[in-house]
């Protein structure tokens, strides 16, 4: 495929706020934008939003894109342009957009599925991870829960199984915590205390569940901030296992600020114990490496656009199989209706996803992820795909 003109534009995300969105060749792709954003992620533009996207309009790549690892081509044609160093200083939103526009337009053209043309010997479907009740900064509630998401996992192999049974749970939890209102990854509000809200998790025999705790949001001063106590360092450990351990919660996210590496080692993990690490690890490699090195997880949520290059994913998920790192790809808060987020687990061979449950933008990325599914049952000799569909 010749990749010559780009198009690009501004779009507006599930919150309204303004995002990047980029055409080649007829196909699409756009990038999210977080609100609970990890200090050492990749900043969205190079100068601004404005500014990438009038470079983008105003420039020939002229460049053959026919694999996946041609992306290197497009980058260096970038770097040598801005002479950068670093790609990902050219922004990560406009990154990500571009480079995932490029692959859907050789997937058209290749008369192929966007996850072919990440990884043909794909065979691997990611468990949805989904945010029901909503707290922290993603909430019109400050004051309770503290915790930032509960999350429920479904416990099938089948996209299609595991949508539908996330959907009823997700419907039931609204009448158990008696919500009102939903806050802006489409998760449930409530006034319960964070382990009210565990207990009723509990109770739903169908699914794991777990929590996104951010803590940093939370981290005062050396002080972990409730708002009937403040815990320092030791006591935030010495709570969140016994969290683990009272409600055997299979998933816990980011339990100590961002800084803490030593620290997330102390946190109780097993196979049915997942400690991960997000603003921690900031989906960059060379803090995955720093988090292997202190044995700080066993877990790691990577967003494609808190990096930017498509290239550097696909090496941070070497990293964390090489290691025994579970894998979690995962939507933003702020929302397009890009679906490409599926192809990319099913491609990259995630572990799981993280797309939420509930608004046409989550809901986007579970039904690709049905629909991949479902193509799968078309393919005439279909034996390596076998197990992915029992």
């Amino acid at each position: 495929m010749l990749l010559k003109e780009v198009h690009a534009r501004k779009i507006k995300d599930s919150r309204k706020e303004q995002t990047i969105e980029v055409e080649i060749n007829k196909c699409r792709a756009s990038a999210p934008s977080g609100k609970s954003t990890g200090k050492y992620e990749t900043p969205p533009y190079y100068k601004s939003l404005d500014w990438n996207i009038n470079f983008l309009n105003n420039i020939n790549f002229n460049l053959e894109i026919n694999s996946f690892t041609d992306l290197k081509k497009l980058e260096s044609s970038i770097k040598k342009k801005l002479k950068l160093k670093d790609i990902k200083k050219f922004g990560a939103n406009a990154l990500v957009a571009l480079e995932l526009s490029a692959l859907k337009a050789l997937a058209k053209e290749k008369n192929k599925q966007l996850w072919q043309i990440i990884n043909p010997k794909a065979g691997k479907f990611p468990v949805p991870v989904g945010n029901a009740i909503g707290g922290g900064i993603h909430s019109h509630n400050k004051t309770k829960p503290v915790f930032q998401e509960f999350l429920i996992i479904s416990k099938t192999k089948s996209p299609k199984k595991n949508y539908a049974i996330m959907r009823k749970t997700y419907e039931k939890i609204k009448s158990v915590v008696r919500a009102k209102r939903k806050n802006d990854e489409g998760a449930w509000e409530t006034k319960l205390s964070d382990e009210r809200v565990f207990l009723l998790l509990s109770k739903f025999v169908k699914i794991k569940f777990g929590t996104d705790m951010a803590a940093s949001e939370f981290h005062k001063k050396s002080f972990y901030a409730y708002k009937k106590k403040s815990l320092p360092r030791e006591a935030q450990i010495s709570y969140v296992n016994e969290l683990i351990k009272e409600f055997n919660l299979f998933y816990i996210e980011d339990p100590l600020q961002e800084e803490d590496f030593s620290g997330f080692s102390k946190i109780n993990r097993s196979p049915s114990h997942l400690v991960v690490g997000d603003d921690l690890t900031a989906t960059q490699i060379s803090r995955l490496k720093k988090a292997i090195s202190k044995k700080s997880i066993n877990a790691m949520i990577i967003k494609p656009n808190q990096n930017g290059s498509l290239l550097e994913v696909a090496e941070i998920f070497k990293l964390c199989k090489k290691h025994n790192i579970k894998t979690i790809i995962s939507h933003r808060s702020g929302e397009t209706l890009d679906s490409a987020l599926a192809d990319l687990a099913f491609g990259f061979r995630a572990d799981f996803i993280k797309a939420g449950i509930s608004t046409k933008w989550r809901e986007a990325k579970l039904k690709r992820l049905v629909e991949i599914e479902e193509s799968l049952k078309k393919i005439p000799n279909r034996k390596r795909f076998t197990r992915l569909l029992t």
